[in-house]
């Protein structure tokens, strides 16, 4: 490791180790394993007698999604399954070298693996029963997903994982919200159900990484502004931005001008992101100088920044001509 890389992370490991109290606290977010949902309590039971007039029943809400609606949550899976590359780069933070460490870190990042794990599963088991949409180009999709990697764009800074992670799970929950809430109205209460419960697991986990980079915040405001600043001034990275089906290499570009027209995912969201954190981790009132009192500043103001570019970006959607996605059997959306 670079000598500047282990001047930044010296600092902070030891902020981290610091609420290692804290974190083993919080780890009641997690659900009890015992009590937890799984992906067979929302599908057909292929066991049961009657299990082809379940699949039957499935399916049939399902052939009345519209194609621009499957197209957002084919993306949603695919990130979903990528997990693989999220745990390997939190583990910068937790630090798991055995794989079975008993730390407190260690425990939230094996615990919120198998939680987030459930939601790949549960949604690729979903779309392979509707018969709607191709899960080869799928599987394909994920393959190169995660062969391709995964960048947060924060190391070395440790802080930069709970920053980023805060931000993420709760712009996951929004776009799976409202995938639930266009899901329904499209006529599919079983895949409605779905993706409500996913966000709730979203929510839960939103809620780990907020309270515990608010309280890095209240241990060590300046590395905390500063880690914030320099994250949001790159503009957060989506963590499917790699994706590529090995025929379209700008799916993910053509996937969220989707999402932006649906109302799944759009810079007022991210906008609303951002408002949310700079309120909830108190920005404005925290007492720093210099670097940290630079970013403080940058940080009020810049929700506002992000919203002035939702009405030209939702222009910019609208206008873009719809593309073929394998995903849908080379289907427009």
């Amino acid at each position: 490791m670079p000598a500047s890389d282990i001047e930044m992370q010296g600092p902070q490991r030891e902020v981290l180790r610091g609420l290692e109290g804290f974190v083993g606290e919080k780890l009641s977010f997690l659900a009890p394993i015992d009590k937890a949902w799984q992906p067979t309590d929302f599908l057909p039971d292929l066991t049961a007698e009657d299990w082809h007039a379940q699949v039957r029943q499935f399916r049939e809400p399902a052939a009345g999604l519209r194609d621009d609606l499957l197209v957002v949550l084919v993306a949603d899976m695919v990130t979903e399954e990528a997990l693989p590359s999220y745990s390997v780069s939190l583990n910068n933070l937790a630090q798991d070298f055995t794989g079975t460490d008993p730390g407190p870190w260690a425990q939230w990042l094996r615990g919120w693996t198998a939680e987030e794990n459930r939601h790949g599963d549960l949604l690729n088991a979903y779309l392979r029963l509707t018969g709607r949409v191709d899960m080869r180009a799928i599987e394909r999709t994920v393959h190169h997903l995660i062969t391709s990697g995964f960048n947060a764009r924060s190391y070395p800074d440790l802080y930069g994982g709970l920053v980023y992670t805060a931000f993420q799970e709760r712009a996951t929950k929004i776009s799976h919200a409202n995938v639930g809430r266009l899901a329904g109205a499209q006529g599919d209460a079983a895949l409605s159900k779905i993706c409500q419960r996913i966000a709730g697991d979203e929510a839960r986990h939103e809620a780990f990484y907020t309270t515990v980079m608010g309280r890095v915040m209240d241990t060590d405001p300046q590395g905390g502004l500063i880690t914030m600043g320099t994250l949001l001034r790159r503009v957060i990275a989506m963590p499917g931005r790699l994706m590529t089906d090995g025929k379209d290499p700008d799916l993910f570009d053509h996937f969220a001008a989707v999402a932006q027209r649906l109302g799944v995912y759009t810079v007022s969201d991210y906008a609303g992101i951002v408002a949310h954190l700079v309120k909830t981790w108190d920005v404005e009132h925290r007492a720093v100088t210099g670097k940290a009192a630079r970013m403080q500043e940058y940080l009020c103001a810049h929700a506002d920044r992000c919203q002035s570019m939702a009405a030209p970006a939702a222009e910019a959607a609208e206008r873009e001509k719809p593309v073929k996605f394998s995903w849908i059997f080379d289907g427009e959306a």
